[in-house]
């Protein structure tokens, strides 16, 4: 049996990544987002959010690039100066900081829990955890992570890894990420089953991010592997607000709109005979 998520990332960045996370769903396959805490849009994509309830909605951790939750104070080590307003904007200052051990684990759970309950207290049920630019494949990360899942009650974690059959890149910080991934691959599995949170098998489209177009994602449908795995995909609408926003996907996010609204995807999930279903379907399996 091959099942599949399509979980829409940076819900809460726009407006119009907003609108178009909620048409992806509306009109066609998506069936899962994850919210950003920090969202400048995060009060409307609560709203849109409440008013689509088979929409399966989780927490979109932001450690790097973002504002977090907590004052600078109480998580020294996730911000680059005592005085600053933000998390670092480098994936690369972020990764050495990790495997040099300069990350706090309990910064890390008190920040995730803060940006769980920020969602929670605007009434939104959250599914699952992922992480912006999937800083959780490392291990500081993950357990401060699955310590901030297990304080808030969340079962669900997406596993960031890709086959490595999806995963030839071009794209230089792209594949720094892949790099990163394999490397953390064994074990994140294992933490995983120790804390008794669920995930999907793997991810497919990280690789793509950015690139998609229909021939390259249907060559991703028909080569799914049986399991259950999650698309990763980033709907939305190109507007002005966007272009204030510090992201390599513009054009990109209206693409992948069409796309995954097209009756020929649809169609697709039929002939590949692939269930679709939401995170929130994957927790109620486990019980």
């Amino acid at each position: 049996m091959r099942r599949l998520i399509i979980n829409a990332d940076d819900f809460g960045l726009t407006s119009g990544v907003n609108q178009g996370i909620l048409e992806s769903h509306e009109k066609g396959v998506v069936t899962s987002a994850t919210l950003m805490a920090c969202g400048r849009r995060f009060d409307e994509a609560v709203t849109l959010a409440k008013g689509a309830p088979s929409l399966s909605v989780g927490c979109h951790v932001v450690l790097v690039d973002g504002s977090p939750m907590l004052d600078a104070t109480k998580i020294p080590s996730l911000i680059p100066s005592p005085t600053a307003a933000s998390f670092r904007h480098s994936l690369l200052s972020f990764a050495y900081l990790g495997a040099t051990a300069r990350l706090d684990r309990g910064e890390i759970a008190a920040e995730i829990t803060a940006q769980i309950q920020r969602l929670r207290d605007a009434g939104i049920e959250v599914t699952h955890l992922d992480s912006h630019k999937h800083t959780h494949m490392f291990p500081a990360v993950l357990r401060g992570m699955l310590a901030a899942a297990k304080n808030c009650g969340v079962r669900a974690i997406r596993n960031p890894f890709e086959p490595f059959v999806f995963a030839t890149v071009r794209h230089l910080k792209r594949h720094f990420q892949l790099r990163m991934m394999r490397r953390f691959r064994r074990s994140f599995r294992s933490a995983l089953e120790e804390a008794g949170v669920r995930s999907p098998d793997g991810c497919i489209g990280i690789a793509a991010t950015g690139g998609l177009n229909l021939r390259t994602f249907q060559g991703l449908i028909e080569s799914l592997p049986e399991g259950t795995w999650e698309f990763v995909s980033h709907p939305g609408y190109n507007d002005a607000e966007l272009s204030g926003v510090n992201t390599r996907l513009r054009d990109s996010r209206e693409r992948e709109l069409q796309l995954l609204t097209l009756e020929a995807v649809k169609e697709l999930f039929k002939r590949e005979q692939i269930q679709l279903i939401s995170y929130r379907a994957l927790v109620q399996d486990s019980g």
